[in-house]
């Protein structure tokens, strides 16, 4: 059962989450023979404001 947890800086829409679960999804099922229904995934969203990059933040 493979367990995917994704964080992002800032929102997403709702179509774009399914986008991306339906791609890693395919994409366990394809390389590692995982079933897609099996594939659990978790979308963090992150503010931007809580997000940094060096010593930078990105909000």
């Amino acid at each position: 059962m493979p367990y995917i947890n994704l964080k992002v800086a800032g929102p997403l829409s709702r179509d774009q989450k399914q986008k991306i679960a339906k791609e890693f999804a395919e994409t366990l099922e394809r390389i590692a023979g995982k079933p897609k229904d099996q594939t659990y995934l978790v979308i963090d969203e992150v503010a931007r404001e809580n997000w940094a990059q060096g010593d930078r933040l990105l909000g």
